[in-house]
């Protein structure tokens, strides 16, 4: 498999926006994500970084459309799942919400996070 220079770059993009988030600096993060998903889209892991990075900014609803794409390129992807589930009900969609985080919980059951996020979707919906 022959790799090309801008996959060298979001790789090394997706680290840096990485260690931008580690050190609470989300607007730098979601700049240099946004490059790295620009770069390389068909990258799963990129959007799902930048989709956890949308929210320390107040972006919720693009968190929601990054972790979508996540999902399309990578269907059974535990954090993309979960992160779309968490983004839905953030803007209010309890019932997207709900099936994708069933969906994480179910394909990592041990994921404590995951539980707690079903657990607050479902007595939302009451």
């Amino acid at each position: 498999m022959e790799h090309s220079v801008d996959d060298y770059q979001a790789f090394r993009d997706n680290r840096e926006g990485m260690r931008l988030l580690e050190r609470d600096d989300a607007h730098a993060a979601v700049v240099i994500f946004e490059r790295a998903r620009d770069r390389e889209p068909a990258q799963g892991s990129v959007g799902e970084a930048l989709g956890r990075a949308y929210p320390r900014t107040r972006r919720f609803p693009e968190a929601g459309e990054e972790f979508a794409a996540a999902v399309v390129l990578e269907p059974v992807k535990d954090g993309a799942l979960d992160g779309l589930g968490v983004a839905q009900l953030t803007v209010g969609d309890h019932l997207g919400a709900r099936r994708h985080l069933r969906l994480a919980t179910a394909a990592a059951p041990d994921e404590e996070p995951y539980r707690h996020a079903l657990l607050r979707v479902l007595r939302a919906a009451g």
